[in-house]
């Protein structure tokens, strides 16, 4: 078992066969003064093949019959326009056979505010036996290809509405951190997730129990239905545009009292240290229904390296019918720095003492023009 890791200077290390120790490690390629890294390691048609990329913009490929070389390099591409325009190169991705013996190459875009999306494209092999990407016929990566393989198993759509009805959280959720599983479970009966507070804090970043949700692109709507009756002093819960840049419409409870409001400016450093809490930007009115649904309209059209800003609006609602903007459009980062873009996000974190809990009673996603 091997791996191969580092930036410009390549390594290998050998696994032990339970792959938790490490045998042995040598440098096994440089690249000079081109930044490589994101290796992935293969053995196939007789040779040990290692996949850096040219950091943001390309693929190499280097071989050897031995994985501790020497190794031959060529370039797979580098800075070919990819499928989707302003999300930067397709790079950093590796190999994949179908079981017909066919090649595919598959990696991701920088696709912000958005994050990073999935790509691929088909290989051929050289008479000398490299892969070769196919591409179209401008000489660029093409916005279709035959579908590697034909099946008839379907997969559920991304929209659509979750009422939180079963055991298990579906496949398009994820814990900003690892839970506090002592304090969230599901309702039962009709559904619904209870969301206790997991920490005490004025920082939505190191609250415990975000959960979050990937948006669909170009532009979307989510909307949180959220009963609210089991709030305490001091509590603060809502749904978020989440990043390292960061807004939310929320609720507020003070005392006895529910407000709705929108906090923007929260922000995280790249050192993963918050550099702003956030600032009260707009203050709805006092919540006297226990049921309160948040809506987030996002844009996340591809923007990365761009000058156009992506916005996103928060609305509120307390029929779940008519619904009422709250604050200024919130200005989306571009840049790649938190690699997995913006996601939906709903949270319930305390500022007091713990105690209190929302129930999500359910979220939907649907496209927008």
């Amino acid at each position: 078992m091997y791996v191969a890791y580092g930036n410009t200077n390549i390594m290998v290390a050998q696994l032990s066969k339970d792959g938790l120790s490490e045998v042995r490690s040598q440098q096994v390629y440089s690249s000079g003064s081109t930044d490589i890294e994101g290796s992935h390691m293969y053995k196939a048609n007789g040779y040990y093949w290692i996949m850096p990329t040219k950091v943001a913009s390309g693929e190499w490929v280097l071989r050897s019959t031995s994985p501790w070389g020497p190794y031959e390099q060529r370039v797979l591409f580098d800075s070919v326009p990819g499928p989707l325009s302003s999300a930067g190169w397709a790079h950093q991705g590796g190999m994949v056979s179908t079981q017909d013996g066919k090649w595919y190459y598959i990696a991701f875009m920088d696709s912000y505010p958005g994050g990073r999306i999935p790509v691929m494209a088909p290989l051929t092999w050289s008479s000398d036996g490299w892969p070769q990407l196919v591409k179209n016929g401008s000489g660029n990566w093409g916005t279709t290809y035959p579908a590697p393989v034909q099946t008839s198993q379907t997969v559920p759509p991304p929209t659509g509405t979750d009422n939180f009805v079963g055991s298990s959280l579906s496949n398009e959720w994820e814990w900003n951190h690892n839970p506090d599983t002592s304090k969230w479970r599901f309702a039962g009966g009709s559904g619904g997730l209870i969301l206790g507070t997991a920490t005490v804090t004025n920082d939505l970043f190191t609250a415990r129990n975000t959960l979050t949700h990937r948006i669909i692109g170009p532009k979307s709507i989510a909307t949180f239905q959220f009963d609210i009756s089991q709030m305490n002093d001091g509590d603060r819960a809502g749904a978020a545009m989440f990043r390292d840049q960061s807004a939310y419409i929320g609720i507020h409870k003070s005392g006895s009292t529910a407000s709705v409001v929108m906090v923007n400016n929260l922000t995280l450093g790249a050192n993963w240290v918050t550099q702003s809490t956030g600032t009260i930007v707009a203050t709805g009115p006092a919540i006297s229904s226990s049921t309160l649904w948040l809506r987030v309209s996002a844009d996340i059209t591809p923007a990365f390296g761009q000058s156009p800003v992506r916005q996103t609006t928060f609305r509120y609602s307390t029929d779940g019918v008519s619904y009422t903007q709250l604050g200024p459009a919130f200005l989306l980062n571009n840049d790649w720095t938190y690699f997995t873009g913006y996601r939906y996000a709903a949270f319930n974190f305390a500022t007091k003492a713990l105690g209190g809990q929302v129930t999500l009673k359910s979220f939907s996603m649907e496209k927008s023009g």
